[in-house]
């Protein structure tokens, strides 16, 4: 059986004692690890020895990254004169890694030194000040290379560690969240598809009854089962016509927000010629004042964007779209009253 494989990211000197104990936590679990010094990593000998390691990094399926108080060999694509001063910048093999793991979208898992840490926050307070002294880096490049970590919009896990047992306490934790998280979502989809099933049933079923029911009403009075089946066929189609304009963004702004129901929406789409009309249409319904005058408002701010919303409605009722007018450039606004004013009607329509 296939185990996961969790590939392991630091520089090696300073951390191989943290590296092997999270080499020995991880075959305790039941999963591969892969660390470079073990020789879990396939080196090709037409490729840089850190090319490899990238390549590895693709076919494992969570990715550690422990970061202590050493940046780390430069990557060899970039390679220049060694040994690297404490400003210069760089990127290292450790951050080549983490940068292929983001790339693959994998689970990824950060630790960091508390002492290290507790130099990045002195740092961030002090970016322009090149003399303050850091004690537990030796490169600029840590900060940096925290910075990108941190600034990721998601899969930044990170945790501060004073020795392995925060280590192996923090991964065995979260591991274990992301199995159960796992669980529920194969759950759910489990769930999902028996509801699409039924819903496919229900569909099935409901022609069939249809079926019979016009089989059934025609045997007893022919005369008037023609009549009988157009009619529910109407109002069925009806029905579906008016749900669309509730889902609609203009609908549901006139539903709730103009208290206009559904069917006279419905109604309004059928019976006018133009949006210029039926704009008209609906503001002859309303009769607050204060409500008028937003809509008048409304329609003469965004004649463009409700134009759109109401020719989706229109196709959803099988009625020819009608002419969308040109954009007028003004501030945009909410399809709904302001929090600030009620008087205020915005939109967010999207041109």
């Amino acid at each position: 059986m296939a185990r996961p494989r969790i590939f392991v990211s630091s520089t090696y000197y300073d951390l191989k004692h943290l590296r092997a104990s999270l080499e020995h936590f991880i075959d305790s679990l039941g999963y591969d690890a892969v660390l470079s010094e073990k020789g879990n990593i396939a080196y090709s000998p037409e490729l840089p020895l850190d090319e490899s390691c990238y390549r590895e990094v693709l076919n494992t399926d969570i990715f550690v990254l422990i970061v202590g108080g050493r940046y780390g060999t430069e990557k060899s694509d970039s390679k220049g004169p060694i040994p690297k001063g404490f400003l210069e910048r760089y990127d290292s093999i450790t951050k080549g890694e983490y940068k292929h793991a983001v790339e693959k979208d994998i689970p990824i898992y950060v630790l960091v030194e508390k002492a290290v840490y507790a130099d990045y926050e002195t740092y961030l307070l002090n970016k322009t000040n090149t003399t303050v002294n850091y004690p537990h880096v030796h490169s600029l490049n840590i900060f940096l290379f925290l910075e990108e970590i941190l600034s990721q919009a998601r899969n930044n896990a990170l945790q501060q560690f004073d020795g392995y047992a925060d280590i192996e306490a923090w991964l065995r934790e979260q591991w274990a969240g992301l199995f159960r998280e796992m669980l529920v979502r194969q759950s759910s989809q489990h769930q999902i598809a028996s509801l699409a099933s039924q819903v496919g049933e229900l569909a099935e079923v409901n022609k069939t009854l249809r079926k019979y029911l016009e089989e059934v009403v025609s045997k007893l009075d022919p005369k008037k089962a023609a009549t009988l089946i157009e009619t529910e066929s109407k109002r069925l189609e009806e029905a579906r016509e008016i749900a669309a304009i509730v889902e609609n963004q203009l609908g549901r702004v006139l539903t709730t927000q103009f208290g206009i129901p559904a069917e006279e929406v419905h109604k309004a789409l059928k019976t006018t010629s133009s949006l210029e009309e039926f704009a008209e249409l609906i503001s002859s319904r309303l009769t607050e004042e204060k409500l008028k005058g937003e809509w008048d408002l409304l329609v003469k701010r965004h004649m463009n964007p409700m134009s759109r919303d109401l020719n989706l409605m229109r196709a959803a009722s099988s009625l020819p779209p009608w002419p969308i007018p040109p954009r007028k450039i003004g501030k945009p606004i909410r399809m709904s009253r302001s929090d600030s004013d009620p008087n205020d009607v915005t939109d967010d329509s999207d041109d």
